[in-house]
């Protein structure tokens, strides 16, 4: 008889089944408030998607609820832009939480430079990335459910290496890549096996 083993990495939870904050759903609240106010649903239907907002559990179920509403301008979206130099060491923004702008340059410089979004929330209905992968790279990270619009970056000799889906999450950001690819090139992904072991082990 064979022994059987548990799996070594459980599956990743897809995007949309992933367990909604107190603040995610005061979020879609305040957003069917404004959207009442305007006179862009009315009185009856605000109760009722109100009452479905508060009791919902999952990212999907509160993405329903405003897929018919023009997304608001977050504060984020006016902010300066991030600016991330690889220079001689390199530079990182992530995995942690970090307040991500409407707007992040990114020189690869010598030593590369890494951008994880897997861990932030993002509010934005889309980030500009401009990326030049200079002599060490550029690698973008962004969750599942996420998707990337790489049309406007030029490859140059290092190329691009796009690694995403096309399977974009209601509500969730586009990311929109810029630049070129310089020298070493541009990755744009999801997380690898490894990097998923941790946020499934610390989804903090």
């Amino acid at each position: 008889m064979t022994a059987q083993y548990p799996e070594p990495f459980p599956h990743p939870v897809p995007p949309g089944e992933m367990r909604a904050s107190h603040d995610d759903r005061e979020a879609v609240v305040e957003q069917l408030r404004d959207a009442a106010a305007e006179g862009r649903i009315d009185l009856d239907e605000l109760d009722a998607r109100l009452e479905q907002a508060l009791t919902s559990r999952t990212y999907a179920e509160l993405a329903v609820l405003t897929a018919d509403l023009p997304r608001r301008e977050p504060a984020g979206s006016r902010q300066q832009p991030l600016v991330l130099k690889g220079g001689l060491h390199g530079a990182s923004r992530g995995p942690g939480r970090w307040e991500v702008p409407g707007h992040v340059i990114a020189h690869g410089g010598m030593g590369g430079v890494k951008l994880d979004f897997t861990r932030v929330e993002c509010r934005l209905p889309e980030v500009t990335v401009e990326a030049y992968g200079e002599a060490a790279g550029v690698t973008i990270v962004i969750p599942d459910g996420w998707a990337a619009d790489t049309g406007a970056l030029d490859p140059g000799l290092g190329g691009l290496r796009d690694r995403t889906t096309s399977d974009r999450l209601p509500g969730t950001p586009l990311i929109r890549l810029t630049g070129s690819g310089g020298m070493a090139g541009v990755v744009v992904r999801h997380p690898n096996r490894w990097e998923r072991r941790k946020l499934n082990g610390n989804p903090a």
